[in-house]
């Protein structure tokens, strides 16, 4: 953790940061890079359905590498309205068997199409509050644009693709469950 501390006279403001993040052996959060003299690091990708929150963090850490200069993040939270009504919270259901294979084959299409070192898709499931995050991905390469364009397209093909549905809590004691129009099985209206 990073401490910020004030020097009233002068005003001055002096940083003090970790020479290096604190690591638990075997955490779930642990940094794919952790030895940060490594010259080949295996490629991971890391695929999570929770009903916890999820933090961003967290799942930043998990891409981590000395290997590359850009992590690229998406973060999709539950906004307060739809429509002009009022929205409280969203809820999540997955078929998870299928969800977990569809987003693992997203993450060998990015492989294919973009040269990236970690992969990690983090969704939530169950209710989801006003601002909390549902989705997180982050992604980590060399250079900014590979990360950039996989991140782009790992969160509009999930959306077209892995069985995950929205369902909409209104203020009004009322919801509707959302259909994704980007999904491949959803027909026009």
């Amino acid at each position: 953790m990073s401490s910020l501390e004030i020097n009233s006279s002068s005003f001055s403001q002096e940083m003090k940061l970790p020479l290096s993040l604190p690591l638990v052996v075997g955490s779930a959060f642990e940094p794919p890079g952790k030895y940060m003299n490594e010259v080949e690091e295996k490629s991971i990708d890391i695929i999570k359905f929770t009903a916890d929150k999820l933090s961003v963090n967290e799942v930043s850490q998990l891409v981590i590498s000395p290997l590359c200069g850009a992590i690229s993040l998406f973060v999709g939270t539950t906004r307060n309205n739809f429509e002009g009504k009022k929205v409280i919270s969203l809820e999540y259901e997955a078929y998870l068997p299928m969800a977990e294979n569809e987003v693992r084959k997203i993450c060998s299409d990015i492989r294919q199409k973009w040269p990236v070192k970690h992969i990690a898709v983090f969704h939530r499931l169950g209710l989801v509050p006003v601002s909390e995050a549902s989705i997180i991905i982050a992604i980590s390469s060399a250079h900014r644009t590979a990360s950039l364009e996989a991140v782009s397209y790992a969160i509009e093909t999930l959306k077209a693709k892995v069985p995950i549905w929205k369902k909409e809590m209104y203020e009004e004691s009322s919801s509707s469950w959302k259909r994704n129009k980007e999904c491949f099985w959803a027909t026009d209206d």
